[in-house]
């Protein structure tokens, strides 16, 4: 099973036919639904294992508010087939996410309850073979404490380990030496980022010394950087985008998805060659592709 540790937030995705005017109204389209990068995973990696039985086809680990809007989310999750391994708490945050004409996103966010986390419920690792941890988990305390000490306890029990880096502009404020060193000591398998967080990181000349590292790079082609050697991998062009949002966390669903089922359950190993890799790739493009074609974090197109 997979886990993610982190966000479980409202998204209250604003659509804009043209661009934003400032001081006056702008006709727009609202949607709201479950949002946060942790949960997206999670529910998106639950949507396509749809040949599992299990009641639950992925588990969350996350701080939701004791009120009634949190009450909604869990039965979201609950009915996406994802375990809600939650704490109530606090206050129910919300991400506003304005979609400009051109796909594109800012994101105003208030995560709240979300960020509070201070230790995750016993035996959350019970039948977890993959723990992911965006990086929104890694940056705001108490929550950063315990997904330390969740990927510590991944470690001990031989958990695979994958980090998303989630953010070039949070990591410059949490400090890019600092976010580094990090990584150093948590050691993840599997890092995931995007081609500005891999300028910010320095990548091109300071590559991480991680087994694993995709750099995803939108419409243009991915770079896999496994054992220190550099692949590219075309992206099959999609059609007709309604949204970016969720992009990214789909493809992280798609390719952990694809790697747990081709080296835990196939070949009972988590050491990975070159070929599967780029199908766990290709994977998570076909799921980003669902999501870019979908309104918010969804795929409903």
């Amino acid at each position: 099973m997979l886990c993610v540790i982190g966000d479980l937030v409202e998204d209250v995705v604003v659509w804009l036919p043209t661009a934003l005017s400032y001081g006056t109204d702008t006709p727009s389209q609202i949607v709201r639904t479950r949002g946060g990068s942790a949960s997206n995973v999670a529910v998106f990696a639950a949507a396509i294992n749809n040949d599992s039985d299990k009641k639950f086809r992925s588990r969350l680990i996350a701080q939701v508010g004791n009120d009634s809007l949190g009450d909604q989310l869990v039965a979201t999750l609950e009915s996406s087939k994802v375990d809600p391994c939650v704490v109530r708490s606090g206050r129910t945050g919300s991400i506003v996410v304005i979609v400009s004409p051109d796909g594109e996103r800012t994101m105003l966010t208030d995560r709240s309850a979300a960020t509070q986390l201070e230790n995750a419920p016993e035996n959350w690792y019970n039948d977890v073979s993959i723990l992911h941890v965006p990086s929104y988990s890694l940056f705001s305390e108490p929550l950063s404490t315990a997904a330390r000490n969740c990927i510590a306890i991944a470690h001990e029990k031989k958990i695979t380990v994958s980090i998303d880096a989630s953010s070039a502009s949070l990591i410059k404020s949490f400090g890019i030496a600092r976010f580094r060193q990090l990584l150093a000591e948590l050691n993840p398998k599997i890092f995931f980022c995007n081609t500005d967080e891999a300028e910010v990181l320095n990548l091109k000349a300071e590559p991480l010394e991680l087994d694993i590292v995709a750099i995803k790079a939108g419409a243009a082609a991915t770079t896999m950087i496994f054992n220190g050697e550099r692949t590219t991998i075309a992206v099959a062009p999609v059609s007709q985008i309604t949204d970016t949002t969720g992009a990214g966390d789909a493809f992280a669903a798609g390719f952990l998805t694809k790697f747990e089922q081709s080296y835990i359950y196939v070949s009972h190993s988590k050491e990975p060659d070159e070929t599967t890799l780029r199908d766990c790739v290709l994977a998570g493009h076909q799921v980003a592709a669902r999501v870019l074609c979908s309104p918010g974090a969804t795929m409903d197109a």
